[in-house]
């Protein structure tokens, strides 16, 4: 897949996680690209692990979902963290 991809299918699960998820979430637009991409990442080996699918492919809604659920845990775990720290 190529960078342009990514990053679009990054920021529409960031995005997405985002809205779905309570309370306040840090960061702007970059931070949101990197936790969808990230969640792209952390999906994909999840749904690998769990051999429930493949890695993200392509700009389609299979990749963006996979993402979208790797976002999300990668949102919670970054909440825990700040939750810890301040």
């Amino acid at each position: 897949m190529s960078w342009i991809a990514w990053i679009v299918v990054g920021l529409v699960a960031g995005a997405l996680a985002k809205l779905v998820l309570p309370g306040r979430q840090p960061g702007g637009l970059v931070v949101t690209t990197a936790v969808g991409i990230g969640g792209g990442v952390i999906g994909g080996w999840l749904s690998a692990q769990l051999g429930v699918g493949a890695a993200p492919d392509g700009l389609n809604l299979s990749s963006i979902g996979v993402a979208f659920v790797g976002a999300v845990v990668l949102l919670l775990i970054l909440q825990g963290v700040a939750g810890r720290q301040g």
